[in-house]
């Protein structure tokens, strides 16, 4: 979690050697800016997450910095949430369309561990959940 996305991202490109994966992206439902970046050949994307202004539910997030969550992708959404409620988790936020993954679904789980998972519905046995990728059906579509 950032409290805005470009200085980070030029430090991780310059620093680190990281690559920009995808534009600034606005997620309206999640109330952030988002931008991936990941190493030449490596399948493991690093999401830097801002509050999309100062009534952001992420602002205080923002103020903390660092790690924020976790993200996985899961085959099956409701039967990944059961699983994980059954071994203690909590869902914090109901599954609804991401716009940083292509209107795939999303949802959010808490544990005795404060920090925060993210799950990111896969479509096929073959979908990376690649940032951006499209989607080809109806949840593709998003009003800004």
């Amino acid at each position: 979690m950032v409290k805005t996305i470009d200085p980070i991202v030029k430090t991780y490109v310059d620093r680190y050697g990281y690559e920009v994966s995808t534009p600034v992206i606005h997620d309206p439902l999640q109330t952030a800016f988002v931008q991936f970046l990941k190493l030449t050949g490596d399948q493991t994307f690093l999401e830097f997450v801002a509050p999309d202004g100062p009534e952001s539910n992420l602002v205080s997030a923002s103020k903390r910095g660092g790690l924020n969550h976790l993200c996985f992708t899961a085959d099956n959404l409701e039967q990944t949430i059961v699983q994980l409620e059954e071994s203690g988790m909590r869902l914090i936020s109901e599954p609804k369309p991401g716009r940083a993954f292509g209107g795939r679904r999303i949802c959010w789980l808490v544990g005795e561990d404060p920090l925060p998972i993210e799950l990111v519905e896969k479509l096929s046995e073959n979908d990376l959940c690649v940032p951006l990728a499209p989607v080809d059906h109806e949840v593709n579509s998003f009003e800004s």
